[in-house]
């Protein structure tokens, strides 16, 4: 595990070093993130599915860049961890409403409640985690980032798009597994959010 974790590190460092030279600044490479987003997100509204999942990938590309080039530049700062965690939340946002539109358009079947039931479902637990996180530092109840991270959970963010990005693929080729696929990320994706309101409620009890 520790290889694979310095050999991922090194990895970017790399890229740090290449993009670095392109001379953008690490808070302009997180906004970029949302120039294919958007394209994603007219991707999937006019039904061009693996299009739109190779868009999404793209920005999510950059928006590791940022990272990456933050780190080798000395660029660090609150600023760009404030701004990339909002880009995340509109590119994410966008992904979604792109999803919506697109299983309107091409319905299929509806797993248990209908496929809008399950994109709603799916947005509360893209957003929830991420608020309850958020909102326990707010109020002063878990701060310290060690304790932040071991909140955990089922799907964080990169596994929730790791699952909807399989969707988009496999639902190229019959949109079916592309609902269960958004479906089964809705259920996990919201009892991580749970997960995590237990994990601050144990955490204020042992004070």
């Amino acid at each position: 595990m520790l290889k694979a974790m310095g050999a991922g590190g090194a990895a970017s460092v790399k890229i740090g070093r290449i993009f670095a030279k392109v001379g953008l600044s690490p808070n302009a490479w997180t906004v970029l993130a949302l120039v294919p987003a958007a394209a994603g997100f007219f991707a999937l509204i006019y039904n061009q599915l693996l299009l739109g999942a190779l868009l999404f990938m793209a920005s999510g590309l950059i928006d590791a860049i940022d990272g990456a080039v933050a780190r080798v530049t000395g660029a660090v700062t609150n600023l760009g961890a404030f701004l990339d965690g909002v880009i995340d939340r509109y590119v994410e946002l966008m992904m979604y409403m792109g999803i919506l539109v697109f299983l309107s358009n091409n319905y299929t079947l509806d797993i248990l409640m209908p496929h809008y039931y399950w994109v709603s479902l799916l947005i509360f637990g893209a957003l929830m985690p991420t608020f309850v996180r958020a909102y326990a530092d707010h109020r002063g109840v878990v701060t310290e980032p060690e304790d932040h991270r071991r909140m955990g959970g089922l799907l964080e963010r990169a596994e929730r798009l790791c699952f909807i990005f399989a969707g988009m693929v496999l639902g190229y080729f019959d949109t079916v597994f592309f609902i269960y696929m958004v479906a089964a990320t809705a259920v996990l994706s919201n009892i991580t959010a749970f997960q995590r309101i237990a994990f601050v409620i144990r955490f204020a009890s042992r004070k």
